[in-house]
């Protein structure tokens, strides 16, 4: 019995170790897609925003509504149709999101200082990364914040659209503090969500494409707080 006892431990041990290297190295697949992502994006981004004759071809003309739309477009192809694609394509259409939103994101340069710009990132950069170190180590679970955390996007969508309209300071310095709130939420649920997702995937493709969605979640989470912390910190032009 003792014999029987020890060798099952040894085994539980090993498919825990093993179970655990799988997971580190599938997170740092998502890390890697998301930071190279963001990478292109501010090259993108930087490039164009210091490109006069690029930037007036786009905000100039109608241009500026499909480089705005078009990232909402390669999201929902994403979201909807990874589960028919190959992961090769998944990540090619990922590549394509990122440089688009370098575009659309072009515009900061113009409008805030170059070194505010950095300060920002870098504020965010180790804020996303504390959030999400949270959010992977923490034993608490974080499901019950997936409803409030989603119907607080969906109120700060619908209260920048009327802004849009009535274009208010104050309200749009409401709308900074809760999508501030609302992605650093977002940012440590997502994290433990990813985590979790990888014990239901079975075959090489699906932790393929899983990777890359759970890189596109993280993006989003990173942006959308980079953007947000902007309004607070960056130094109008």
């Amino acid at each position: 019995m003792d014999r029987y006892n020890t060798a099952y431990r040894a085994g539980t041990n090993t498919q825990t170790a093993e179970y655990d290297e799988g997971l580190r190295a599938y997170m740092l697949k998502v890390y890697n897609y998301m930071a190279s992502g963001i990478a292109l994006t501010g090259l993108v981004a930087t490039y164009v925003g210091n490109s006069p004759a690029i930037l007036n071809a786009i905000f100039n003309s109608g241009l500026h509504w499909l480089v705005a739309l078009a990232p909402l477009a390669f999201i929902l192809v994403m979201s909807f149709g990874a589960h028919k694609m190959k992961s090769s394509t998944l990540q090619m259409i990922f590549w394509s999101f990122a440089a688009v939103m370098g575009l659309s994101m072009s515009w900061i340069f113009v409008a805030y200082t170059g070194e505010s710009i950095a300060r920002t990132f870098f504020i965010t950069a180790a804020s996303f990364g504390a959030l999400s170190l949270y959010g992977y180590t923490t034993k608490k679970s974080l499901s019950g914040w997936g409803t409030f955390l989603f119907m607080g996007l969906i109120g700060i969508i619908i209260a920048m659209v009327v802004n849009f309209f009535l274009q208010s300071p104050m309200m749009q310095f409401v709308i900074s503090i809760a999508g501030v709130l609302i992605f650093a939420g977002l940012t440590a649920y997502d994290t433990q969500r990813i985590k979790e997702s990888y014990a239901m995937m079975a075959s090489g493709e699906a932790l393929a494409k899983g990777a890359i969605m759970g890189a596109v979640n993280l993006y989003l989470d990173f942006v959308n707080l980079f953007m947000f912390l902007l309004q607070f910190l960056g130094n109008r032009e």
